[in-house]
């Protein structure tokens, strides 16, 4: 799952770090990128939310070798586009399929590990969304250079192809599995609720409860900043002085940091456990702490020292990926494993809508902004709401899971 997830958001960043020369190539605008972010997003979301019921339906296995089937072809379309429509189609079908990933990682998860092991399984799988975007510039911008941009695509497009013949041989559902004993077994159910019923939850009954429009207002408000920094940190950069050959290093430090601090998060979380604290506190002071490294993000609008900005942008950036992981997390203590997909994929709906506004709407400052020779000024003011959305999210996930008990479905 670590794995896929890195391949995932290769295929993500690709589109950022080709930028500069596709922008020169096709003549886009930021209107232009930004049209072709907000067709990723919208289909994105679409394929989240139905991946969440199918993924529920078919199980893990299944709906997460379609989605990377999918993904990688729609991935090395790319290289065979040749205008912005058609940049618009490759993406939001690439979009559509990758929004099955995370619904199908957090089945598996619900399904392998006990509850306290949760938050750092989904900590160490969600820190594939920084790897990806380390190694995305090294392996995309030698490609290109070497061999011309549509080999980038073609290439990392072939590596979920890959992952995808590795997944059919070796995943199995653990009591389905021949190497796993009963002694393990039971350690693995440890603290979960056992599903009396198998029946499907009607979608209703799931958008009735409170929890589930929590986690949907914490991912539409906070979703949309890391894909702010995923498409337009390498144009942010490019803005202050890097050259498009140079942006490997600040790219590769910021995700780096966040790599690193992202299994460190998950781990905290589980550690909060381990010294019987509740599952409620863990989880929220471990998201709180998120919201303190989260907000110096806004500080940027008065740094003068790119490699400074670039520091805040580690943080804030590993940050997002545990906040993230925990409100994954949060699903599988509150949520039976029936529905766990289910609510995966109406929370990331709400993150792909919040993401599709914010393309549109960044695509459309930044524009302004750099036709007015101010594009630092349009920077300056997103950088403020991104450190603001941290705090509104905190606050409706907790007003809405309060003591984060148990849903009976």
């Amino acid at each position: 799952m670590f794995l896929a997830t890195t391949i995932n958001y290769i295929d993500r960043q690709i589109i950022g770090l080709l930028k500069p020369t596709l922008e020169k190539e096709f003549r886009w605008t930021e209107k232009d990128y930004g049209d072709i972010v907000f067709w990723f997003q919208s289909m994105y979301a679409m394929g989240y939310i139905l991946a969440g019921r199918f993924v529920d339906f078919v199980g893990a296995k299944i709906g997460y070798a379609i989605a990377i089937f999918f993904w990688s072809l729609a991935a090395m379309a790319h290289a065979m586009v040749r205008s912005i429509p058609g940049f618009n189609f490759v993406r939001g079908a690439l979009g559509f399929s990758e929004g099955g990933n995370f619904p199908s990682a957090m089945k598996a998860i619900a399904e392998w590990f006990p509850v306290k092991e949760r938050a750092f399984a989904s900590g160490f799988m969600i820190s594939g969304t920084t790897v990806g975007p380390i190694l995305a510039p090294l392996i995309v911008l030698w490609l290109s250079a070497r061999f011309g941009w549509q080999v980038s695509f073609i290439a990392t497009g072939a590596l979920g192809l890959i992952w995808l013949l590795a997944w059919i041989i070796i995943y199995e559902r653990p009591e389905k599995s021949k190497k796993v004993g009963e002694a393990e077994l039971k350690y693995i159910i440890n603290g979960s609720t056992i599903d009396a019923s198998t029946r499907k939850v009607p979608i209703h009954i799931i958008l009735s409860k409170k929890p589930t429009w929590g986690f949907f207002i914490a991912t539409f408000l906070t979703d949309p900043v890391w894909w702010f920094y995923l498409f337009w940190l390498p144009s942010f950069l490019t803005n202050n002085g890097f050259s498009k050959s140079e942006i490997a290093v600040p790219i590769t430090i910021v995700y780096a940091v966040t790599a690193v601090l992202s299994v460190a998060g998950g781990w905290l979380s589980s550690y909060f456990i381990r010294l019987d604290r509740t599952v409620n506190f863990s989880r929220k002071m471990t998201m709180f702490i998120c919201v303190c490294l989260a907000l110096p993000v806004v500080l940027i609008t008065f740094c003068k020292n790119v490699w400074l900005s670039v520091m805040i942008f580690s943080l804030a950036a590993a940050a997002q990926t545990v906040w993230k992981g925990v409100l994954l997390t949060s699903l599988t203590d509150q949520f039976p494993k029936k529905t766990v997909s289910s609510v995966t994929g109406i929370g990331g709906l709400g993150g792909a809508i919040g993401g599709m506004l914010a393309a549109k709407a960044v695509g459309a400052l930044l524009d302004h902004y750099k036709f007015e020779g101010r594009i630092q000024h349009g920077y300056d003011l997103i950088f403020i709401l991104c450190g603001a959305a941290y705090v509104v999210a905190f606050a409706a996930f907790h007003s809405l899971s309060p003591k984060m008990e148990k849903v009976n479905v």
